[in-house]
C-alpha cells in the first residue's frame, strides 16, 4: 500500500462495528490485490464505535481508521468515503463475505468511464448459507424489482455490499441515509442524476463471523422500502392518486343517473356513490401530495429539476388554480342550492333520499375539491418561491 502517495487511486472502504474475527483477512487480501495489480491505493476503515479491538489490527496493518461516532452502517460507510483519498472508492463489508482479491472487475470498469459499478452476487455465485432464504428470493428479488421500475435503474442486484464508484460523485449524490437503506440510496440518486452505471458479476461466501450479523431482516427490509417509495412521488402518490381518481369517476358518472345492476340481483346505488366521491377526494389529496412532495424535494435538492415540471409551473399559475378552484366550488354551491329547491318543492318535507343524494353527494364533492384547488394553489406558489 501507498497511503502516503499524493496520487493515489483507489481507497477500499469498509464500515467496522466489532469485525475483529474477519477485519484482518478483508485488509491482507485488499493490499495483496493492489500490490498484485500494481495499484496505487489505501485501505480507509470507518469504525462506528468497535470494542473488541479492530481499531488497532486495522492500523497495524497500515489501513485508515476513521472514529465515526453517529451510529449506523451509512454513517460508517460515509466517514470513511469522505475520508478517502483515491480517485475511486470500493467499498464493502469486512466480514470476509465478499472478495477483496478480485477487484479487477470494479476498477477497469472505472477506468473505463463508468460512475458507479455494482456487484450482481446472484450473477457471481452465492456460497451455500451465504444469504439467508428470505433475503435471497423475497427481500432482494422483490425490491430490486421495485427499484428498477421506480427509477428504471440497470441493476439487477440492487442490495450487493460490494461496489465502486468515483470519489467526486459523493458530492453531487449528497447521500444523507445513516442506515442499511443507504444502500438504495446510493443506486437510486445514481440513476435519478443520470449518472453511468454499470454492473459486473461478484461471488458472495459465506461471512467468518461466529456471531448473527448487524442486518435485521424486517426491519432493515421496510426502511429500504420506505426509502424506495420516499424517493418516488409518482408511485406514492401520482399513481394511486390517479387510479383512485378515475374509479372514482367512473363509478360516480355510471351510478349518479340512477342505480345500476348486475346479475339481476346485485345493484349499486347512493350508498356506491358516496364511497365513489370518497375515492375523488383522496385520490385528488394523493395527487396534490405528489405535486408538493415533488417540488418541495427539487427544492431542497433531494431529486433534480425536470424541464417539463418547470414548464407546467410556468403555466400553472396560482391565478390559474384560483379560477378553477372557484368554478368547481361554484357548481358545488349550484349542486346544492338546486338540492335545496327540489327540497322546496315537497315544502321541506319527507324526501326520497335516492333521488336527493344523487344531486347532494356530488355537490359536496365538487365544494370539497374547489376549497382543496384554491388552497393547495396557495400552497404551491409557497412552495415555488425562489430561494436566494
Amino acid at each position: 500500500m501507498n497511503a502516503h502517495t499524493n496520487n493515489i487511486e483507489l481507497s477500499v472502504v469498509m464500515p467496522c462495528l466489532n469485525e475483529a474475527e474477519t477485519i484482518e483477512v478483508c485488509i491482507k487480501k485488499a493490499l495483496q490485490w493492489m500490490d498484485a495489480n500494481s495499484v496505487v491505493g489505501e485501505v480507509v476503515i470507518g469504525d462506528n464505535g468497535s470494542t473488541d479491538g479492530s481499531q488497532k489490527m486495522a492500523e497495524d496493518l497500515g489501513a485508515r481508521v476513521i472514529a465515526v461516532p453517529r451510529k449506523g452502517y451509512g454513517s460508517a460507510l460515509m466517514g470513511a468515503i469522505e475520508a478517502a483519498k483515491g480517485k475511486y472508492v470500493i467499498m464493502a463489508d469486512s466480514d470476509d463475505s465478499y472478495d477483496f482479491s478480485n477487484l479487477s472487475p470494479f476498477i477497469n470498469e472505472l477506468r473505463n468511464g463508468k460512475d458507479l459499478v455494482m456487484g450482481n452476487r446472484f450473477l457471481g455465485g452465492i456460497e451455500e448459507g451465504a444469504m439467508p432464504f428470505l433475503h435471497r428470493y423475497l427481500g432482494n428479488p422483490v425490491l430490486s424489482f421495485i427499484g428498477r421500475l421506480f427509477f428504471k435503474c440497470p441493476v439487477s442486484d440492487f442490495h450487493c455490499g460490494l461496489r465502486g464508484f468515483r470519489q467526486d460523485i459523493v458530492n453531487v449524490l449528497d447521500l444523507r441515509t445513516t442506515g442499511m437503506e443507504f444502500a438504495s440510496e446510493m443506486v437510486v440518486k445514481a440513476t435519478i442524476f443520470k449518472l453511468n452505471i454499470s454492473e459486473v458479476p461478484t461471488k458472495l461466501s459465506k461471512d467468518g463471523r461466529s456471531r448473527p450479523p448487524h442486518l435485521r431482516t424486517w426491519r432493515d427490509g421496510w426502511r429500504h422500502l420506505r426509502f424506495l417509495l420516499i424517493y418516488s412521488p409518482r408511485w406514492l402518490f401520482l399513481y394511486p392518486g390517479i387510479f383512485l381518481m378515475l374509479i372514482g369517476i367512473a363509478m360516480s358518472l355510471l351510478i349518479v343517473r340512477g342505480p345500476i345492476g348486475i346479475f339481476n340481483h346485485i345493484y349499486f346505488d347512493t350508498n356506491t356513490l358516496l364511497y365513489a366521491g370518497a375515492c375523488i377526494i383522496v385520490g385528488y389529496q394523493a395527487l396534490s401530495f405528489g405535486i408538493f412532495t415533488r417540488v418541495y424535494a427539487i427544492q431542497v435538492g433531494f431529486l433534480p429539476a425536470k424541464e417539463s415540471l418547470s414548464k407546467a409551473n410556468e403555466f400553472v399559475t396560482l391565478e390559474l388554480g384560483l379560477i378553477i378552484g372557484i368554478i368547481v366550488f361554484l357548481s358545488g354551491m349550484g349542486g346544492t342550492f338546486y338540492s335545496l329547491y327540489v327540497w322546496g318543492e315537497s315544502n321541506f318535507g319527507q324526501l326520497e333520499y335516492s333521488r336527493m343524494l344523487r344531486i347532494v353527494i356530488p355537490s359536496v364533492v365538487a365544494i370539497i375539491l374547489g376549497l382543496q384547488t384554491i388552497f393547495s394553489s396557495f400552497f404551491l406558489s409557497v412552495l415555488s418561491v425562489n430561494k436566494k
